[in-house]
């Protein structure tokens, strides 16, 4: 009999939460539910402890999210596979789950057999994309091949391309609902891009992302002082 797949699971809704191991128990699969952890912190411990095989990691979640839980548990644990699961599917967020060392990607709306099969990749070896998600993936990387000269110049503080974007149209004054309906993307994404780049830049608001953007010739400033095109 084959070894079982021992999975932690991690998302702070506890029902949702519940649900998924509930799922995970009921459906026929060599999958072992092992423990659950309520945020970053927590799976970051109970890896150590439990050993899992594969963490099936939420990303955004109060305290440590899942991109910085990643993170460190490859750099403690590096045979441990992580597979995301998230509500999200703008394709940065794939990225840097990649760049902390995911080996997968799936959206909560999948169904379980997409869920299930995500796994068992992970846990074989195998990178797994949610097939939603895969044309866009794609599209980014070769976006990111073809501008990586400029790319390389401006992502000193390893912004993502769409961070830049948003940083640059906050720079000019844009609340996150203009910024949102300038580039046709929801207010909560934008929130989230901007934490993201606070948590990147180091600063804590919009007046020092501003400085930031300045100082890098991302923006320029007019006579009055104000910020009034792009470089």
């Amino acid at each position: 009999m084959k070894e079982p797949i021992r999975v932690l699971v991690v998302d702070d809704h506890p029902v949702y939460r519940d649900g998924l191991i509930t799922m995970l128990r009921s459906r026929p699969s060599n999958i072992e539910v092992i423990g659950e952890a309520c945020d970053g912190a927590e799976a970051v411990a109970m890896v150590g402890e439990l050993n899992p095989h594969v963490v099936l990691m939420d990303i955004k979640m109060a305290g440590m999210d899942g991109i910085e839980a990643t993170r460190q548990i490859k750099q403690r644990h590096p045979a441990v596979k992580v597979l995301a699961l998230s509500a999200y599917d703008d394709e940065d967020y794939v990225l840097e789950m990649v760049k902390a060392g995911a080996s997968g990607y799936m959206l909560k709306d999948a169904d379980s057999v997409i869920i299930i099969s995500g796994i068992e990749a992970v846990y074989e070896g195998k990178a797994r994309i949610h097939p939603r998600l895969a044309m866009k993936v794609l599209t980014a990387f070769a976006a990111a091949s073809n501008d990586a000269e400029r790319r390389d110049r401006d992502r000193g503080s390893g912004l993502t391309e769409r961070e830049l974007e948003i940083l640059k149209l906050i720079a000019r004054g844009m609340s996150n609902r203009q910024v949102a309906n300038h580039l046709w993307i929801s207010e909560r994404t934008v929130d989230n891009h901007v934490q993201n780049i606070y948590r990147k830049l180091g600063v804590g608001d919009r007046t020092q992302a501003t400085l930031y953007a300045i100082r890098k010739g991302l923006v320029s400033l007019g006579r009055s002082g104000a910020v009034d095109q792009w470089s």
